[in-house]
C-alpha cells in the first residue's frame, strides 16, 4: 500500500514538473528562420535545371528542401519587391511603390508593422547581413547589423562568416536573419568580379567563357550579350560559396535542425527583358524552403508569390503579432494618406494579403488545394520609370494590365547602359531574344498568355474572342483585387 502510495506521489511529481518543464519549454522554443535573398537572380542554378550554373551548396540546399517550380515575386523591382517580402502586404498599399534609395526616395508607411519588427515583439533577436534597400529604417528595425568587411554585400563568405559569430553568441532566445547579397546584381562597371584571385577574401573566383555560354531565348545571341552572361554566372557562384558557409555555420553552431531556411531572390536577372518586368523571366523566380520538421523533399507546382513569404514565416513560428493602429483610408477609396495612424483609433489585428504556403511543402498536391492564383503589382522601378502594370496568374493563364500602355516602356539606368542593350540600340536590333524590339517597348493595354502553351509570352491571346469569357472574369477579379487591396490605380479602370 505504502509502495503504491509513494510511486503515485512520484507520478505526480513528475507529472507536474514534466508540465511546468514543457510550458517553460513551450515559451523558450528554438523554431530559428533564416532567409537569404539573392539580387537579381531567376532559374540560373543547377537545381533548376541550369547546366552551365556552379551552385552546388544551393543545389545542395535544395536536395534537403522543397523546390518551387511557380514562385513569383509580386513586383520585379529590387526595393519594392523586399518591401513585399517583409510586410506580406502589396507594395501599392504600403507607399513602397520603387527604390527606396536616391531620387526615388519611395518608402513604406510608418504604420505598417514588418517581419523584423514582429518578430523582435515576440522574442526573436534580429540581425540584417547584406543588402537592406528598405525604408525607414525605424519601421524594418532589426537589432542588429553585421556588415563588417563585406565588400558591398558581394564578400557572400565573410557574410556568412559574420552571421555565424551572431548565431553562437549567448543568447536565449530563438532569431531571425535577414542575409541578403548583393550578388548577381549588375554593378556599375559589369558584376563586381574578382579582377584577382584574392579580391574577396575567402571566395574562390570561377571564371565562365563568353564562347561557351548559352543564353536563354529571351535575350540575343550575341557576343556582347554572352561575355555579360559569363559575368553574370561568376557572381552567381560567388554566393553560392556564401550560401555554402552559411549552412555550414548553421551545423556547426548546432542550429542545423532547428532553423527554417528560406532562398529566393527579389526579382529576375538584370536584363532587359526580364528585370522590371511582369513577364516570367522577371518575375518567376526561384524559391527554396527547407523546413528541419518536414520528411518530404522533392518540388511543388503550388502557385505562390512574395507576398505570402511572411504569412508563412510567422505561420511556422507560431507567432500572432500585437494588434496595430489603423491608417486613415483616403476618402476616395485608395491607399492610405500617409505615415500616421489614425487618431483616437482602436487597435486591430495585423493581417496580410499574403497567406502561408506551409501546406505546400508536405503535399505535393497543394497547387489543387487553392494555391492556383496569385496577383502582381509593379509601378515604378526608379522614379523615373513610371510604368504600372497589374496581373493575375491564374492557373495557367496570365494576364498583364498594362495602364500607361500609350507610353514607351523606360529602362532601368543599369539594363540602358549595360553592354547588351548598347548592343540592341547600336545594331537597330529588329528582334530582341523571340519578341521585337518594337514590341517589347511599345505594348499594349491588355497582354493575356497561356502559359502552358506559350511559355514565351509571345502569343497575345487578349483580343481572340475564344477567350473572351475567361479575359473577362480575370479582368473582374484584378479590378476586385485592386478595391480589395487599396490600389489607388484601381481609378484607371473608370477613367481612362
Amino acid at each position: 500500500m505504502r509502495r503504491t502510495l509513494f510511486w503515485k506521489v512520484v507520478s505526480l511529481v513528475a507529472l507536474a514538473w514534466a508540465v511546468g518543464h514543457s510550458a517553460n519549454a513551450g515559451e523558450a522554443v528554438k523554431k530559428n528562420v533564416v532567409v537569404i535573398v539573392a539580387d537579381d537572380l531567376g532559374w540560373q542554378l543547377g537545381c533548376y535545371g541550369d547546366t552551365q550554373a556552379k551552385t552546388p551548396n544551393i543545389d545542395k540546399l535544395a536536395a534537403a528542401g522543397v523546390r518551387f517550380t511557380r514562385a513569383y515575386c509580386t513586383t520585379a523591382s529590387c526595393s519594392a519587391s523586399r518591401s513585399v517580402l517583409m510586410t506580406g502586404l502589396f507594395n501599392h498599399a504600403t507607399g513602397h511603390y520603387g527604390h527606396a534609395h536616391a531620387d526615388g526616395h519611395f518608402s513604406t508607411y510608418d504604420s505598417v508593422r514588418t517581419l523584423p519588427v514582429i518578430m523582435n515583439e515576440a522574442g526573436y533577436r534580429t540581425c540584417s547581413i547584406g543588402k537592406y534597400h528598405l525604408a525607414p529604417e525605424a519601421t524594418y528595425h532589426f537589432e542588429t547589423y553585421r556588415n563588417e568587411g563585406i565588400q558591398g554585400s558581394r564578400n557572400s563568405v565573410r557574410m556568412a562568416e559574420n552571421a555565424k559569430a551572431w548565431i553562437a553568441e549567448k543568447d536565449d532566445r530563438p532569431f531571425f536573419l535577414y542575409w541578403c547579397s548583393t550578388d548577381p546584381h549588375r554593378a556599375a562597371q559589369g558584376f563586381a568580379n574578382s579582377p584577382t584571385d584574392d579580391f574577396y577574401p575567402g571566395v574562390t573566383p570561377s571564371r565562365f567563357k563568353a564562347d561557351e555560354m548559352r543564353v536563354p531565348s529571351w535575350l540575343p545571341n550575341t557576343l556582347e550579350v554572352r561575355q555579360e552572361w559569363a559575368e553574370f554566372y561568376e557572381a552567381i557562384n560567388r554566393l553560392d560559396q556564401g550560401v555554402g558557409t552559411l549552412m555550414q555555420a548553421l551545423k556547426e553552431t548546432g542550429h542545423a535542425d532547428d532553423t527554417l531556411v528560406l532562398f529566393l531572390a527579389d526579382n529576375g536577372p538584370p536584363f532587359p527583358g526580364a528585370k522590371t518586368t511582369l513577364y516570367d523571366p522577371g518575375a518567376r523566380l526561384p524559391l527554396i524552403v527547407r523546413d528541419p520538421t518536414q520528411q518530404r523533399h522533392g518540388t511543388t507546382d503550388a502557385l505562390v508569390a512574395w507576398v505570402d513569404v511572411t504569412p508563412t514565416i510567422l505561420d511556422w513560428c507560431g507567432v500572432t503579432p500585437k494588434p496595430a493602429l489603423p491608417v486613415v483610408p483616403r476618402a476616395n477609396g485608395g491607399g492610405p494618406e500617409g505615415a500616421r495612424p489614425a487618431k483616437n483609433a482602436k487597435t486591430q489585428p495585423v493581417t496580410f494579403h499574403g497567406r502561408s504556403f506551409l501546406k505546400a511543402l508536405s503535399d505535393e498536391r497543394a497547387s489543387q488545394h487553392g494555391f492556383g492564383e496569385i496577383f502582381g503589382s509593379h509601378t515604378f522601378h526608379e522614379v523615373t520609370m513610371y510604368y504600372p502594370m497589374r496581373s493575375i496568374i491564374s492557373g495557367r493563364h496570365k494576364l498583364i494590365f498594362n495602364i500607361a500602355h500609350e507610353l514607351p516602356y523606360p529602362f532601368a539606368s543599369d539594363l540602358y547602359a549595360s553592354p547588351t542593350w548598347q548592343m540592341a540600340l547600336k545594331t537597330k536590333l529588329p528582334v530582341y531574344g523571340l519578341r521585337s524590339t518594337s514590341a517589347y517597348i511599345h505594348r499594349p493595354q491588355f497582354e493575356f498568355y497561356d502559359l502552358a502553351a506559350d511559355p514565351d509570352e509571345l502569343k497575345n491571346l487578349a483580343d481572340d474572342p475564344q477567350h473572351a469569357k475567361l479575359i473577362g472574369e480575370l479582368k473582374d477579379k484584378l479590378k476586385a483585387w485592386q478595391k480589395q487591396t487599396r490600389d489607388p490605380w484601381v481609378s484607371k479602370w473608370e477613367y481612362e
